[in-house]
């Protein structure tokens, strides 16, 4: 599967933003789809995932502030950003799994001015 993210830019300390990630095909059957983030001279972390069945996991700088979801209809994966800082300056990557395969997109770099 092909994933197409979009959706970063510049954005002031406080403010929002929303990922979306397109699907080549459908993700109704993938295992997990996820949003992963890497900032300069780091690692690349998770964010949040979405399990096929809907349930969610969220990485503790994201919980109460960025919500996960999908659209099974239109294979789109969201990412709302709320109360973002100059900590959550990264590229985002969506990600996919199934069956022992990862799939990566091509990442959506989110600069956050201070």
């Amino acid at each position: 599967v092909q994933l197409q993210a979009s959706g970063g830019g510049l954005v002031q300390a406080g403010g929002s933003l929303r990922l979306s990630c397109v699907a080549s095909r459908s993700i109704f059957s993938i295992s997990y789809m996820g949003w992963y983030r890497q900032a300069p001279g780091k690692q690349r972390e998770l964010v949040a995932r979405i399990a096929g069945g809907g349930t969610t996991d969220y990485a503790d700088f994201a919980k109460g502030r960025f919500t996960i979801s999908r659209d099974l209809a239109k294979n789109i994966l969201s990412l709302q950003m709320n109360s973002v800082g100059p900590e959550d300056t990264a590229i985002y990557y969506c990600n996919s799994y199934k069956r022992g395969t990862s799939y990566w997109g091509q990442g959506t770099l989110v600069t956050v001015s201070s």
